[in-house]
């Protein structure tokens, strides 16, 4: 009789952590989860979307404004939640903050929130698996201490190597070795995994901020204004348009800075239509442009180039010219009424958006008339209004207070002026009313087979949407020609009377 002695394990088999990203805020940060998400995969991370089915959750922050922050801090919140309930079938074992609240606050986001694990700064992402995996361990992170990161690069922007800092959304590496799924195949590389399957994917053109806006603490944790290589944006665009992508949104803090420190300011237009010549992307569209800034060379550019929409994204902020001085920013009605002009009299259909401040300190009754005005005037598609409020460490928080208004007459204000956009904004929407448009198919809803798309002038998520009528062979991904038949606010509805492109 033969017995077989039992096997004993050479190694022990270990199951991979499961992890989920959530993103808060702009699409910038956006491309910054997917980078995280690419170095996690490649780090032995399996990715899942959604919390509960996570060992651990890293939560990208928003740091811009105060709802901004409540929001990143609620999500936190309810992250370390699922942690506390892991002994009743949940999984997370940890909750991890990251991104501009995390940079911004640091050791006193993580004092002030006992809730998260650990908050991890932009120098920490690129060894953000080995931390990740040590914190699921029990190991204690220690946050940093903020500073203004504006002071790691040299003042002068074509003496500036971003690849001594770390620069979320810009790594690019040669090799292959520890790249996750999906990446290139060959060249030079993002670390990036999509973590959206929609057919429109934002794409980084730079990162950090040069200006010195009196309301804005951006650029002090994002950094001075660094420039994607062109060859490593186009070498990420050309991977997005293998994993079905149909539309390049252009971000970055500020768009029409672009180039600067690479020594060519007018880089952005020879880039475009080597963008939207790539095989598979049938739009670009650029994002976030200082009207001061933005020059005839880039109107035409964005206006008059194949495969680009014209759409603009005027950082308007304000309209009187006092007000403007008061926020370190350049501008009156004329001039920005200038500009739209050009706009219109190359792309007479462009879409337009802006962002206006009410309230901010200073602004009289008269300003915040000239504002109206102006608003009137422009015939903007889409107006974002935001009440003002002190920032920290900014120079607008340190004005006196004589020059202050209170809370309720900033609410008013914005109340005032957020009516008047949406009267305007639906007026607009009216006026495109018979005009053609080309829909980007987005969503079709598997229950009514309602489909919504964006038209060439609706940005990703803040511009309205576009809801088609007669497109029962629509697909996420088609591009679809369909006449503007009725609107609801600034959303329109269109029908489909034009092929698939």
């Amino acid at each position: 009789m033969t017995t077989t002695e039992p096997e004993t394990p050479t190694a022990q088999a270990v199951t991979p952590l499961q992890v989920a990203v959530v993103t808060l805020g702009c699409a910038r940060n956006e491309v910054d989860s997917e980078e995280l998400a690419g170095r996690l995969e490649a780090g032995g991370f399996v990715l899942v979307d959604d919390p509960e089915d996570a060992d651990t959750v890293v939560v990208n922050t928003c740091g811009f404004v105060e709802a901004a922050k409540k929001d990143s801090v609620d999500t936190l919140l309810e992250a370390s939640d699922l942690k506390a309930s892991a002994g009743n079938g949940g999984r997370a074992q940890a909750v991890v903050a990251v991104g501009c609240l995390a940079e911004r606050y640091g050791k006193d986001l993580a004092d002030s929130l006992p809730e998260a694990d650990a908050v991890l700064g932009f120098d920490d992402y690129p060894d953000i698996a080995a931390k990740l995996r040590a914190i699921v361990g029990g190991e204690t992170h220690h946050p940093h201490t903020p500073s203004d990161r504006r002071r790691l690069l040299p003042i002068s922007p074509v003496d500036r190597d971003a690849s001594t800092i770390s620069v979320p959304g810009h790594d690019v590496r040669a090799d292959t070795a520890d790249i996750g799924a999906g990446a290139p195949a060959t060249g030079p590389r993002a670390v990036r995994r999509r973590l959206d399957a929609g057919p429109m994917a934002p794409l980084k053109l730079a990162s950090g901020c040069d200006r010195r806006c009196s309301f804005c603490a951006i650029p002090s944790f994002r950094g001075s204004f660094v420039s994607r290589r062109p060859s490593d944006v186009l070498q990420e665009a050309q991977w997005l348009a293998t994993q079905g992508v149909k539309e390049l949104f252009l971000v970055s803090e500020n768009s029409t800075s672009y180039g600067k420190d690479l020594g060519d300011l007018r880089l952005l237009e020879t880039l475009l239509p080597e963008l939207s010549g790539i095989d598979g992307v049938e739009r670009v569209r650029v994002s976030y442009l200082q009207p001061a800034e933005t020059r005839p060379g880039l109107i035409e550019a964005i206006a008059s180039t194949p495969g680009v929409v014209p759409y603009f994204d005027l950082s308007f902020q304000h309209a009187s010219a006092s007000v403007l001085r008061r926020m370190r920013r350049f501008g009156d009605p004329e001039s920005f009424l200038g500009l739209l002009d050009q706009v219109r009299a190359l792309a007479p259909q462009a879409g337009v958006r802006a962002n206006v401040i009410v309230g901010f300190p200073g602004e009289t009754e008269d300003d915040l008339q000239t504002l109206c005005d102006f608003l009137v005037a422009a015939r903007m598609d889409v107006t974002g209004v935001f009440g003002y409020s002190d920032e920290d460490g900014t120079e607008a928080a340190g004005f006196a207070d004589d020059l202050k208004l209170d809370d309720d007459e900033i609410r008013a204000r914005t109340e005032h002026v957020t009516a008047l956009v949406e009267e305007l904004n639906a007026q607009r929407a009216e006026e495109r009313i018979g005009e053609e448009v080309v829909v980007l198919v987005e969503g079709i809803d598997e229950e009514d087979g309602t489909v919504e798309g964006r038209a060439a002038h609706q940005g990703p998520e803040v511009d309205g949407t576009t809801l088609l009528t007669d497109a029962d062979d629509a697909r996420v991904g088609d591009l679809l020609t369909a006449t503007v038949v009725a609107t609801d606010g600034v959303d329109l509805i269109a029908r489909v009377d034009g092929a698939t492109r």
